[in-house]
């Protein structure tokens, strides 16, 4: 099994702990694809930056999806999540979604805690897009500046296990998702000091990705996540145009 672990930053680093994250839990035989994104920002802190981060998850998808069994997309609030099902044949992934559905098989209610403020309301348009504000307890963020995208979850560990306590206590939330690809394999290092289980979103992307194979759905050609008629298209890198076109 050959899953595309799809980072639509252009953080290295990050691709890295995403990387070793999955690594952690993916089961024997399973191969994991790392993939940075070769243009759009460091990390995605902004509507505007999900569209942008989207359009280079599609493009990324239809250069790669052949040599693969399924793909992440590795970013929290999952940029480009619903074109990229619509489109392509293979199961795909989004990291938010794969948090939150894990989270909901281990208590009532989750709450979201992120390394920075500037992501909540985002993080909350995205819990909304996936229909889950009733199994959401809430969003929290810290409202501090941080030195490095790739060390943030070293440096904020600290702020980040007494944000996600409060959540416990104040907020009623039975689990807690670590939101933000910077985040990823902090849950291991930090889940004893938290008296509810913590969701790493790259590791229960993963383990989702194996089972989706394993079940091996069939591409849907009815309902609203059939593929789309083909087109024409302008401008477009190649292999996206092409595959817009009919493939």
């Amino acid at each position: 099994m050959r899953v595309l672990l799809l980072n639509p930053n252009t953080s290295e680093s990050v691709t890295a702990l995403l990387a070793d994250s999955a690594r952690s839990v993916a089961a024997p035989g399973t191969e994991l694809v790392p993939v940075t994104a070769p243009r759009g920002v460091p990390y995605i802190a902004s509507r505007a930056e999900a569209v942008i981060g989207g359009a280079v998850a599609l493009e990324m998808l239809a250069e790669r999806h052949h040599e693969v069994d399924a793909a992440i997309i590795a970013a929290f609030a999952d940029p480009g999540l619903g074109g990229a099902r619509e489109l392509f044949p293979i199961p795909v992934i989004g990291l938010a979604e794969a948090g939150m559905l894990t989270a909901c098989m281990l208590g009532g209610r989750f709450a979201i805690v992120t390394f920075t403020a500037a992501l909540e309301p985002w993080y909350r348009e995205c819990v909304a897009w996936h229909g889950m504000e009733a199994r959401c307890a809430g969003v929290r963020a810290l409202d501090e500046g941080f030195a490095d995208i790739a060390t943030v979850g070293e440096e904020k560990a600290e702020a980040l296990v007494a944000l996600a306590t409060r959540a416990v206590t104040e907020d009623r939330a039975d689990a807690i998702v670590l939101a933000g690809a910077p985040l990823s394999g902090l849950a291991s290092r930090v889940a004893d000091r938290i008296p509810v289980p913590v969701v790493d979103c790259a590791a229960a992307a993963v383990k989702q990705a194996e089972a989706l194979v394993a079940l091996r759905p069939r591409k849907a050609v009815a309902g609203t996540y059939r593929r789309p008629p083909p087109k024409p298209s302008v401008g477009l890198p190649e292999a996206l145009g092409r595959w817009i076109a009919g493939g």
